[in-house]
């Protein structure tokens, strides 16, 4: 018997995230995930009369290329997955993992090497096919969470078939605020950093492209960025566990970078030209999701949250950096995690996690999560 809640769940991604018309193309990206989701997201696909194309990927097979990978190998894989990437009017990755460190012994060379080559497959999904990514619940997950199996895919369904229409009055404000501001001052325990928005702009994120979901992003102007800032959520990046990450800015450039394990930290972060400075500035909003668990997509997004990324900008709302970085590091402002405050233009937007402004506070737990 299947799951109900699986076409449940295809639904909300084949309709309410990409919004699949008759005769669209549509390339399901199934990274470890089971058979009987795949066939889901296929019926929904169809349902709707669009055409599925399937791509089944595996982390351990991944794992064994990419530690041999030479450029001329990737080369030819690059022209081949953007030929078929361009086909596509659509795209749903969804992604699981047994063990998220699968690929922390692969050479850092490697993986910047294939992450560069594969660049332009990445800009043409992103910026010119509807497209949505999700994480598939494991146990490897639920380890990460603290949580048994059952009661982590009680979460996981919970949070990814969540009304996120109710983002939209509260969502909007936000995002209308942050495009007319210029200058944002973020303090907390071991922050004190300043950047200017001005003539970015800021896009909401209500579910279109990452299920989770739950924040609006913009981006700061690249040379703004003056002070230090402190990451108190943990975080992965290339199959690497980093924690207490501090950051400290000069003319928008990263000047300093320390954590657990420094030494990789900055091998990271000197990747290229573009790596030691921001791509993103957001704000995360989701009320289901309250605690980090190494999964980026479920961190970016928990409530009272913001992230500072380090690296590639997006095309919509960016600054023009450009890098096959995109590290997406996590701030928690709640009171219970040492709390924090978001001004613009020198008046309180959020202190402790919740919104101060009363059209932004629609955006608070107590008022996403209210029945009725």
């Amino acid at each position: 018997m299947t799951d109900p809640r699986l076409p449940k769940l295809a639904e909300v991604l084949t309709g309410f995230s990409t919004n699949l018309k008759k005769g669209e193309r549509v390339l399901i990206d199934a990274f470890d995930i089971p058979d009987a989701f795949v066939v889901a997201l296929v019926r929904a696909a169809r349902a709707r009369g669009a055409i599925p194309y399937v791509n089944i990927q595996r982390a351990r097979v991944t794992r064994e290329l990419l530690k041999g990978a030479v450029a001329e190998q990737y080369e030819t894989a690059a022209e081949v997955e953007l030929l078929r990437m361009q086909k596509m009017q659509a795209y749903i990755a969804v992604r699981g993992s047994d063990n998220i460190f699968e690929t922390s012994d692969v050479p850092a060379e490697r993986v910047q090497l294939v992450s560069r080559i594969l660049k332009p497959v990445l800009d043409h999904r992103v910026n010119k096919t509807k497209w949505v990514v999700l994480r598939w619940p494991s146990s490897a997950m639920a380890q990460q969470a603290g949580m048994s199996t059952e009661a982590f895919e009680d979460f996981f369904f919970r949070v990814c078939t969540f009304d996120y229409s109710r983002y939209g009055p509260g969502m909007k404000a936000l995002a209308d605020l942050m495009n007319r501001t210029d200058r944002v001052h973020l303090k907390g325990p071991g922050t004190d950093l300043q950047f200017s928005i001005k003539g970015i702009g800021a896009e909401a994120c209500g579910g279109q492209h990452n299920i989770p979901d739950g924040e609006v992003f913009s981006c700061p102007v690249k040379d703004s960025v003056e002070g230090v800032i402190t990451y108190n959520a943990p975080t992965v990046y290339l199959g690497t566990a980093f924690d207490n990450v501090k950051l400290t800015f000069k003319a928008g450039r990263i000047v300093e970078a320390t954590a657990n394990n420094t030494k990789r930290l900055n091998e990271i972060l000197d990747t290229d030209a573009g790596s030691r400075f921001i791509g993103e500035f957001a704000i995360g909003f989701n009320p289901h999701i309250t605690e980090p668990m190494r999964d980026i997509l479920f961190d970016e997004k928990i409530a009272g949250s913001f992230h500072f990324t380090p690296g590639q900008a997006y095309e919509r709302c960016g600054n023009g950096n450009k890098s096959a970085v995109h590290w997406d590091m996590v701030s928690i402002q709640r009171k219970e995690w040492g709390g924090g405050e978001i001004w613009f233009d020198g008046k309180l937007v959020r202190r402790d996690g919740l919104f101060v402004p009363k059209p932004l506070q629609k955006l608070n737990p107590d008022q996403l999560l209210k029945k009725g």
